[in-house]
C-alpha cells in the first residue's frame, strides 16, 4: 500500500523521501515522476489502483499555481489527505500555501531526518481527521486500556508490555499507543530503541489536553506501525506530573486509539493508581520467587478492597522455570487467581531487549515467543471472546 506518494521529475528528493519512509514510517511509497500534475485527486487515485494515500508530497520541480490549486481541491474534497510542498518558499508563498489547504511546506534540499518528522507529522493529522469525519460515533469511541502492573521490578514488566504493543499493532497499525508510566525510570524507549524529542512531561501540558493534535505531535513513531510515550528523561520531572494529569492523558489517548498499553511503575504509587481506574484490562506480571508473589496477593488484596480491579484480569508467570521449587498451583494457592499464560525463560528474549527490539517484531521464534502471543491473543477481541467462552486451565512449566 503507497500510504505516502511524490509526485515529482526531481531523482535526488525522491532518493532522500525514500531514506525517510523506507524502514522508519509505516506503509509505501510511490514515486510518480513527472512534473505534470492531475486536474484533479481522482486520476492520481485512479493510478494508485483506487487506494487513497494519508500523505501527498507536490514537487520539487513542478508548477506551484498547479500545485496550489490541486492543495485547495484535496482540502475541500478529500481534507483526510494531507498535501505537502517542497519548493523554495519565501514568506508569501508560505501564507498562500497554508491557505489553499497545504499542511506544510519543506525545502528541496531538506534532509532524510527532518523530512521524516514532518511526515510523521502529518499522517498524525490525517489520523485525526478521519476519525474527526466518522462523526459522532466517533466521539463516543474508546479505545481499550491495557495496564501492565507488578508490585515489584525485574520481572520483565516491561518486555511484556513493549511486545504487547508490537503485537497489537500488527492487528491495528497505527492504532497502538504505548505510555511509560514509569516516570523516574520508565525503560519504554530503551526497550523499543528510540530516543524520543517528547516525552510524558510535554504531552500533559496544557496545550496538549486542550488539543489532540498537539498531543499527537508528542508522540514518537515506532518502524512497528505504534506510537509511543516515553518517560522523562530527567527523574526530577517526574515530581510535576500529577495523577489528575495521568488519568486526563489516557482518556484522550482512548479516544484517538484502539488500544493504550500503559507500562506502569513497581508497587501502588498515586500515578498507579489513577492509570488504573482507566483500564479496561489489567496484565499482572509475577516471577517465581516467594516474595514476589507475597507481594502480588498482598497487592489485589488491597485493590479489591479499594475496588480499582479492572473486570478483565490477566496474570501473566514471567522467566518461568520449573527448578526454582515453586509449582503453577502454589502460586495460584497464594495469589487466589488462576495463572493465564506461563512466558518461559529465554535468551531469545533477553537478546532482544538488549538489543532494543521486541521479540514479536523479529521473525525468530522459541516457547516464550508464542507465549508472549498468546498474551496478545488474549487482548484482541476474538481471542478474549475465547476466553470468556473457556475455563481456566493450568499453564505448564517445563
Amino acid at each position: 500500500m503507497s500510504r505516502f506518494v511524490l509526485i515529482s521529475p526531481n531523482p535526488d528528493f525522491a532518493e532522500r523521501m525514500r531514506a525517510a519512509v523506507d524502514g522508519a514510517l509505516p506503509g509505501g511509497l510511490k514515486v510518480v515522476a513527472t512534473a505534470e500534475l492531475p486536474e484533479q485527486p481522482e486520476q492520481l487515485f485512479e493510478y494508485l489502483g483506487g487506494v487513497r494515500p494519508a500523505v501527498v508530497v507536490l514537487g520539487p520541480a513542478v508548477s506551484l499555481e498547479g500545485a496550489l490549486r490541486l492543495a485547495t481541491v484535496f482540502d475541500v474534497r478529500f481534507p483526510d489527505v494531507a498535501v505537502l510542498l517542497a519548493a523554495d518558499a519565501d514568506a508569501d508563498l508560505m501564507l498562500q500555501a497554508m491557505r489553499t489547504g497545504v499542511r506544510d511546506v519543506v525545502s528541496p534540499g531538506v534532509e532524510p531526518e527532518q523530512l521524516r518528522v514532518v511526515l510523521q507529522r502529518s499522517v498524525q493529522a490525517t489520523e485525526s481527521r478521519r476519525r474527526e469525519a466518522v462523526g459522532p460515533v466517533a466521539e463516543a469511541h474508546r479505545g481499550r486500556v491495557i495496564g501492565v502492573f507488578s508490585p515489584k521490578g525485574g520481572v520483565g514488566k516491561t518486555t511484556l508490555a513493549t511486545n504487547i504493543a508490537v503485537g497489537l499493532g500488527k492487528a491495528a497499525p497505527l492504532g497502538v499507543v504505548i505510555v511509560d508510566l514509569d516516570l523516574q525510570f520508565g525503560d519504554v524507549a530503551s526497550g523499543l530503541d528510540l530516543d524520543p524529542e517528547h516525552t510524558v512531561t510535554d504531552a500533559v501540558t496544557r496545550a496538549a489536553a486542550q488539543d489532540s493534535l498537539v498531543l499527537k505531535a508528542f508522540l514518537t513513531l515506532h518502524p512497528a506501525g505504534i506510537y509511543a510515550l516515553c518517560a522523562p528523561k530527567d527523574p526530577v520531572d517526574a515530581d510535576s506530573i500529577t495523577p489528575e494529569q495521568v488519568g486526563r492523558l489516557i482518556r484522550q489517548l482512548a479516544e484517538q486509539f484502539e488500544y493504550v498499553v500503559v507500562d506502569t511503575a513497581p508497587g501502588l504509587g498515586e500515578c498507579t493508581l489513577a492509570a488504573l481506574e482507566e483500564c479496561s484490562d489489567g496484565i499482572w506480571v509475577t516471577g517465581m520467587d516467594v516474595p514476589g508473589v507475597r507481594g502480588l496477593r498482598s497487592s489485589l488484596d488491597v485493590l479489591g478492597r479499594l475496588g480499582l480491579l479492572p473486570e478483565a484480569r490477566h496474570l501473566v508467570l514471567n522467566m518461568a522455570d520449573a527448578k526454582t521449587g515453586l509449582s503453577v498451583r502454589d502460586i495460584e494457592a497464594t495469589v487466589g487467581v488462576p495463572v493465564d499464560v506461563s512466558v518461559p525463560r529465554s535468551r531469545l528474549v533477553a537478546y532482544s531487549t538488549n538489543r532494543g527490539i521486541p521479540v514479536l517484531q523479529s521473525s525468530r521464534r522459541d516457547r516464550a515467543t508464542a507465549a508472549l502471543g498468546e498474551v496478545v491473543d488474549r487482548l484482541s477481541p476474538s481471542g478474549a471472546a475465547r476466553n470468556r467462552r473457556r475455563q481456566h486451565r493450568r499453564v505448564v512449566v517445563s
